[in-house]
């Protein structure tokens, strides 16, 4: 029977892996994604690990180690800032083989590596290449970048590929053009290295997107496929960046049309909101179906700036050959809202923002003035550190959905800081309070309480801080307490 709660982002706190890529294999289902450090320096600076859970419990990951090193790929530079290991996919093969690629940064070197197992060392294979030797990413096609490898149900193997950004500084990309025609596809022989045919192009970009129906969501990065009840669904980042996206055909190859936006790390399109309810950045995921339900995975951004990103996970509706966008949420693959009781971490909210909105994070710290963010004590790989929201100043609101209460009537929440004022808590960002907590300045963590008056059912939580001073909220506790308990 489980017992614990599934919550975003899913994989432990000291845990930062983006570019999420699932696949289940027999009855678990394996994350494979960048490696983010914490307070890192540029993207992607660790190995690629994986996690796996089954299929039956997607609250209990369990961490299946370091499956390939950078330092594995013949060419890799002794140090650099940006030849790391970015967005990888794997596959398996007609063979029963598990199939690795990447890329070393903006190299267009496409790198592939095998394993008998699909969380097992995988041992460096080659380079994806030309019947005649030729390295693909050599003949003056465009930059190829954050591969996806999909094999049908007919034992082909197709390759995808792309970069298509609207402005880009021109050294990163090492001399190779951008993808202005589109995401590239290709398929690969048996072997999984050699590109067998042309390479075609789907999916518009900002330079041919009109008259598409793609205009506004055009193709900018992150292919992913996936083929659901005998169609094709390509997965990709938009020119806007913090959005997934997808078009859809009933060939891997052709006739993609656009098909709407599956998740935006700002809730943007939800509900209305045409601003960011969340700190912006790129993303990257993919979809999976895990028995019956359908889910969108994807990255948030933490620490002021895009390089310390957290693998997150929502269940998303899927209708008619449709996908519906699906909304932040701190539940994510809980498969229900949290329990209304209990104690619950600062680090699972779903929104976060100042009094001015949230900002688009860059490779630049984002300066902390107003704005609150999440962080963590320790250091990158600390297995017990305290992540949470730190900068909690006037106007600041961090939001949790959803939780089913029943009987709740007292919260509690854990700070540090030197505040003076009050937190409101409500249902809605503008609702009517339910519980206003006050205050006051502490050196140490410290626990403040309220009475919550809140009707029972599936309800959001929306905390939002009036006074001055700033502090780190840590976390709150949601409880039920009789008459003359003093807790």
């Amino acid at each position: 029977m489980r017992t614990r709660q599934a919550v975003n982002p899913f994989l432990p706190s000291y845990e930062y892996i983006p570019d999420g890529e699932p696949h289940v294999f027999g009855d678990r289902v394996y994350l494979y994604g960048s490696h983010d450090k914490f307070n890192g320096i540029s993207f992607c600076r660790g190995d690629y690990v994986c996690w796996s859970a089954s299929v039956d419990d997607l609250s209990a990951w369990d961490y299946e180690g370091v499956i390939y090193r950078r330092r594995q790929d013949p060419k890799a530079p002794l140090f650099s800032l940006v030849n790391t290991l970015y967005a990888p996919d794997v596959a398996r093969g007609t063979d029963g083989k598990f199939y690795l690629y990447y890329t070393l940064g903006y190299t267009s070197r496409i790198g592939v590596a095998v394993c008998d197992k699909p969380a097992g060392q995988y041992r460096f294979l080659g380079y994806v290449r030309y019947p005649d030797g030729t390295l693909l990413g050599a003949k003056g096609e465009p930059m190829q970048f954050d591969p996806a490898v999909f094999v049908d149900d007919d034992g082909q193997a197709y390759l995808y590929s792309g970069f298509a950004p609207e402005k880009y500084p021109k050294f990163l990309l090492q001399g190779h053009a951008p993808a202005e025609k589109g995401a590239m596809v290709m398929k690969l022989a048996p072997d999984m290295l050699t590109v067998n045919g042309d390479i075609r192009y789907i999916c518009a970009t900002v330079k041919n997107s009109a008259g598409t129906g793609f205009e506004g969501h055009e193709f900018f990065e992150a292919p992913s496929m996936r083929k659901f009840n005998g169609r094709y669904y390509f997965i990709y980042s938009s020119v806007q960046g913090h959005e997934l996206c997808y078009a859809v055909s009933n060939k891997p190859t052709e006739g993609f049309r656009f098909g709407g936006t599956l998740v935006s790390i700002g809730d943007i399109g939800i509900n209305g909101n045409t601003k960011p309810l969340n700190y912006l950045g790129n993303t990257h995921g993919s979809l999976i179906k895990i028995r019956y339900k359908y889910y969108v995975f994807y990255h948030r951004q933490t620490n002021r700036n895009q390089f310390s990103r957290q693998a997150c996970a929502e269940e998303i509706r899927y209708s008619g050959g449709k996908f519906l966008q699906a909304e932040l949420t701190s539940c994510g693959l809980n498969g229900r809202p949290l329990r209304g009781i209990g104690a619950y971490k600062a680090r699972i909210a779903c929104h976060l923002y100042s009094r001015r909105g949230a900002k688009q994070y860059g490779v630049l710290k984002l300066r902390k003035g107003i704005h609150p963010y999440f962080t963590q004590s320790g250091r990158d790989r600390n297995h017990t550190p305290a992540q949470y929201i730190a900068n909690f100043r006037h106007g600041a609101t961090a939001g949790f959905k959803y939780f089913e209460f029943d009987g709740a009537n007292q919260i509690m929440v854990t700070i540090q800081g030197n505040p003076h004022g009050k937190l409101i808590v409500s249902e809605t960002p503008t609702g009517r309070a339910l519980a206003k907590i006050r205050l006051t300045p502490c050196k140490e963590l410290t626990d403040f309480y309220a009475p919550m008056h809140v009707e029972n059912g599936k309800r959001a939580l929306y905390f939002t801080y009036e006074g001055t001073g700033k502090f780190i909220f840590k976390g709150f506790r949601l409880q039920q307490v009789t008459r003359g308990n003093k807790d």
